[in-house]
């Protein structure tokens, strides 16, 4: 048994609490000797929800991915999605916990994704969507990361050195799911008639949930310096768009929008119907014994 290898079986027994190992193949901390404390002159409670939906949008979105394990044709693409999971499912936690320091209400990034009811999540709707097929996996994960890189880009450069540290790493990360998500629309769209048809109807269900993303968000407007305009992000993520479509020879789909409601979407706190259904799923061991430490 190498060193490596011992060090991860070592990790499994209860006399070592670090468990690192399990979520992901770092074991460099980004936040190491990171000044946590909010900034001068930023808004602690604006920090908190910011950090909070995307967080959330990291944890409802890995969630869904974590669903289609098992149901993968080939062991390589399984592997594949299994680390964007949990790459997602890191961001996740760095960014839950970022939102509990700066609410100094000693909640925890458990606290936050287990204990929390469907109303006061702030994820974007995209993220909880339920992919009827692959298709749909890869449009949607093109749009997700398209988005989400393009706004870690600009968070990298955040006043508040926790957050930026959470996006330069996320970037890195969010960098390979583009382009995994990518390879296959174009490998897909420019493929067998059947394969095109399947995914120009897969970003057709897709399409009315992007526009969610680069609506104004009174948070960020709220956090200068430290959070990113939705809206100034749009050229970006059409520019990558348009260029993965149009080398998979699929048109831009012309979808409207997906209504809100009363005016009300994810960053809100409405969601679709199965956002339930999955928040269920989530929470139910957590729930179910509350009291117990993992």
């Amino acid at each position: 048994m190498t060193e490596d290898e011992f060090a991860a079986y070592q990790s499994l027994s209860e006399e070592t609490e670090d468990h690192r190992w399990a979520f992901g193949s770092g074991f460099t901390d980004p936040l190491e000797g990171i000044d946590a404390s909010v900034p001068d002159g930023v808004d602690a409670a604006a920090l908190t929800a910011y950090c909070l939906a995307l967080g959330d949008d990291a944890l409802i979105y890995s969630h869904r991915l974590q669903q289609w394990m098992t149901r993968m044709p080939e062991l390589e693409e399984e592997t594949a999605l299994a680390n964007i999971a949990l790459d997602l499912l890191g961001q996740a936690r760095m960014l839950l916990a970022r939102a509990g320091q700066a609410e100094g209400r000693g909640r925890r990034e458990d606290d936050l994704a287990f204990f929390r009811d469907e109303h006061e999540f702030r994820n974007v709707r995209l993220a909880e969507h339920t992919d009827a097929d692959f298709a749909q996996l890869a449009g949607r994960l093109l749009v997700f990361s398209a988005w989400r890189l393009a706004l870690f880009g600009r968070l990298a450069a955040s006043a508040d050195p926790v957050l930026a540290a959470i996006a330069a790493k996320g970037a890195n990360e969010l960098a390979y799911h583009r382009d995994y998500a990518a390879q296959w629309v174009i490998r897909l769209g420019d493929g067998t008639p059947l394969s095109h048809d399947k995914m120009a109807a897969a970003l057709g269900v897709i399409w009315p949930l992007a526009d969610e993303l680069f609506l104004a968000d009174p948070v960020a407007a709220r956090l200068p310096g430290v959070a990113a305009d939705p809206a100034e992000l749009r050229a970006e993520v059409d520019a990558v768009l348009d260029a993965v479509l149009g080398a998979a020879t699929l048109d831009r789909p012309q979808g409207a929008p997906l209504a809100r409601v009363a005016g009300k979407a994810g960053r809100d706190g409405v969601h679709t119907e199965p956002f339930g259904y999955l928040l269920a799923e989530l929470q139910s061991v957590a729930r179910a014994h509350p009291d117990a430490t993992w």
